[in-house]
């Protein structure tokens, strides 16, 4: 489970930049040997629940999926670029934790599945009318 922020935390992503996005992970995935179990993302940061072979480095797999996805979105959506000046995309950190033998591999897909602002305004919506 990887957890990537958008630099400055600007709220950058639209419909048509979610597919685009979508489909460069889903091309990356294939060049490097990664599978993109799910995709989630939120206005302002994209979970990736991703699955690979055993041997690979998973700080490597972490800046080629944040260098590629990066150039590609800067490539096909400039329009971007008025919100994340400088060049980055991304922020310098990410969370990273994996999912192993005895992990809730279903829990964590549904959560990254699930991400988004429309399901944070539901969730707490129902939080709030509990009390």
């Amino acid at each position: 489970h990887l957890v990537c922020p958008i630099k400055y935390r600007r709220k950058i992503f639209t419909e048509a930049i979610e597919t685009t996005f979508k489909s460069v992970c889903l091309e990356l995935g294939i060049r490097y040997e990664y599978i993109f179990l799910e995709i989630g993302m939120d206005e302002n940061h994209v979970h990736f629940l991703i699955q690979t072979i055993p041997n690979t480095l998973i700080s490597g797999m972490v800046r080629t999926i944040k260098s590629i996805t990066a150039r590609e979105m800067f490539k096909q959506h400039p329009e971007v670029k008025r919100f994340l000046w400088g060049g980055q995309f991304w922020t310098d950190g990410y969370y990273l934790n994996t999912v192993g033998q005895y992990g809730n591999l279903k829990m964590l897909e549904n959560y990254v599945k699930n991400q988004g602002i429309k399901n944070y305004k539901q969730l707490h919506h129902e939080t709030l009318s509990l009390f």
